[in-house]
């Protein structure tokens, strides 16, 4: 018994570690010629549609504000004398309102200056028996008239090439939605864009309101519709590739489109119905679908990714 203690279970145990440092450098170093050959079972493929008809509505919703129109200058058109100033400074005036009286030099007569509009009228001028020139400012008038103004994104403007100058206006918590016209893109010198229309002069509202604008700007039913990711392009021309179905390389094609509400573009010509696009530009990132996960409790993380 001592012998086994001694010798036999001391040697047994040698030789097993030593059988399983001799696996694990195997399976480290040498594995089998099998296992380490990968053969890849799928390829990357451009996902690709079928030209379809469908409807397209080009509806643009904006967000701004209400605000009031820009002060001007009220000039002289005379020379002559100031016989009588009939408003005070920061007086609200009506359209047509006596504001001064001049004598003019020559040929000697009596003129009335009125209010172009309604207003508030400031920085007067004039004084009585002040001598008033031909262009001379003689007081600023703020019309009573509003405006809406929304931003829009640079990207949108092409939408808005064409757009009707009526759109609709609804302010949160005021009146019913009411029309207002005059719709006209403004681009800043810093590239900043923008819609303006005009709020009719019978229509209650206050400076500073958040208004929105909604612009109808064109639909078409039963046309040949595709995604706008599928062109290069988008105003008027563009690019789409069609598939032949056949492994063979897309045919780029010229194709001419209609209405585009951002997501669909209508296809005037170019493309027949059935025929099998690439829904993605080649060289563009097409979108993967976003996965979120909870990494602790109340805690939420989200991935997406892009293939090409």
């Amino acid at each position: 018994m001592i012998v086994w203690r001694r010798w036999v279970f001391p040697l047994l145990l040698v030789i097993i570690f030593g059988l399983c440092a001799a696996a694990l450098v195997k399976l480290a170093f040498f594995p089998d010629a099998a296992d380490a050959q990968v053969t890849p079972e799928a390829g990357v493929t451009d996902p690709v549609l079928a030209v379809e008809r469908g409807s397209v509505v080009n509806a643009l919703s904006l967000s701004g504000n209400i605000a009031r129109d820009d002060s001007f200058a009220l000039r002289g058109e005379i020379n002559g004398t100031v016989t009588d100033v009939h408003v005070a400074d920061g007086a609200a005036v009506a359209s047509g309102q006596l504001l001064f009286t001049v004598k003019q030099d020559y040929p000697q007569k009596t003129v009335e200056i009125l209010a172009p509009e309604a207003g508030d009228l400031s920085e007067i001028a004039l004084v009585k028996g002040q001598t008033v020139t031909v262009g001379a400012e003689v007081a600023t008038l703020t019309p009573a008239r509003y405006h809406l103004l929304a931003t829009v994104e640079p990207v949108q403007l092409y939408r808005l090439v064409g757009a009707p100058t009526d759109a609709t206006v609804t302010i949160t918590g005021g009146p019913a939605p009411f029309g207002c016209t005059g719709v006209r893109v403004q681009v800043s010198t810093e590239g900043t864009a923008s819609v303006r229309c005009s709020i009719p002069t019978d229509q209650v509202v206050f400076a500073g309101l958040p208004a929105q604008m909604d612009l109808a700007l064109g639909q078409v039913d039963d046309a040949l519709v595709i995604p706008v990711t599928a062109v290069q392009g988008g105003s008027g021309t563009g690019s789409v590739w069609v598939d032949a179905g056949d492994g063979s390389e897309a045919e780029e094609r010229a194709v001419t489109l209609g209405v585009n509400d951002g997501a669909m573009v209508e296809v005037v010509e170019g493309l027949e119905e059935g025929e099998t696009i690439r829904q993605f530009v080649p060289g563009f990132l097409a979108p993967v679908e976003e996965f979120c996960y909870e990494v602790s409790p109340g805690v939420e993380q989200c991935e997406s990714g892009t293939s090409w």
